[in-house]
């Protein structure tokens, strides 16, 4: 059987992704999100000998790592060559990682680009030893949703016909299921919504390109964007998505997902009918029994 086709077009998301960094990459939204990564490592009652950031678009990343897990061996692999630090420049779909080598793999904000997520994460789940963990964040269904709706009213008003120009995310059901479809053990997903305020569509437009996340879909447009179809988006823009300041929203939906590979210590959920306990007492609460009948 053939393939399926790519969503993504990996090497131009490589090539725009070395732009940003000429750019001047705005880290604002990698910094927010490695704070965030911070706090849930910090739930987590244990160190970890070997760690992985898997292709965090920059450090931010590597070095909260290397700040709370001073003693262990950290690799960071990359999809571009970056100065110092133990770096491997490598695809996330082919991870160049030998069975049980990792304890905890973490990724900010680029596994919504991989066309190949399940198998990403079922590689991550190989790669990590009993036990392992890990943790990352991508970006939701919600993400730019404003874009999208104006993108998409601008092409049909002015062009009669409408063209992807925003990725389709997933959504955090999707993502749990796709945890335990890889065997990770435990498995948690859930979202936050992060929004950002810009003076015009224009400020949002830039950001995005610094960040080398504009359109690298396969079935894209191949022709240029028109202006007057770039110049009714942000008229649309401003018109739905303003607030009473004049400032337009941006939303960043992000979905968080951790599991652990399967060890035999791990809490394991009881049988049915094993409880010794009453819900009923627990709660304090008086069990009401249904009329003409007994409590199953």
């Amino acid at each position: 059987m053939d393939a399926p086709a790519a969503l993504f077009d990996t090497p131009l998301a490589r090539r725009r992704l070395a732009r940003a960094g000429r750019l001047g990459y705005p880290g604002f939204l990698l910094d927010r999100l490695a704070e965030d990564l911070d706090d849930r490592l910090g739930a987590v009652l244990r160190s970890f000998g070997s760690v992985l950031d898997l292709a965090t678009p920059r450090p931010a990343a590597t070095r909260l790592l290397a700040a709370r897990y001073p003693a262990a061996r950290h690799v960071r692999l990359a999809a571009l060559p970056e100065p110092g630090g133990d770096l491997v420049v490598g695809d996330p779909e082919a991870l160049p990682l030998a069975p049980g080598s990792l304890d905890l793999a973490v990724s900010l904000l680029a596994l919504h680009a991989v066309n190949d997520l399940p198998g990403t994460l079922i590689q991550l789940r190989r790669a990590l030893r009993p036990d392992g963990l890990f943790v990352g964040c991508l970006l939701g269904g919600a993400t730019l949703t404003e874009l999208r709706q104006s993108f998409a009213q601008a092409e049909s008003e002015v062009e009669g016909g409408v063209s992807p120009r925003v990725a389709p995310f997933a959504a955090v059901r999707e993502a749990g299921g796709l945890l335990q479809r890889a065997g990770f053990a435990l498995p948690v997903a859930d979202t936050d919504t992060l929004t950002v305020r810009y003076a015009d569509p224009f400020g949002l437009m830039r950001d995005l390109r610094a960040m080398g996340m504009t359109n690298v879909l396969t079935e894209r447009r191949r022709t240029p964007l028109r202006r007057a179809t770039l110049l009714r988006t942000a008229e649309i823009y401003a018109e739905r998505f303003a607030d009473p300041d004049g400032r337009v929203r941006a939303t960043f939906e992000v979905l968080w997902l951790s599991g652990w590979v399967p060890h035999e210590t791990q809490q394991k959920p009881l049988r049915p009918g094993t409880a010794k306990t009453r819900l009923a007492d627990a709660l304090g609460t008086v069990e009401l029994k249904p009329e003409g009948g007994t409590t199953p």
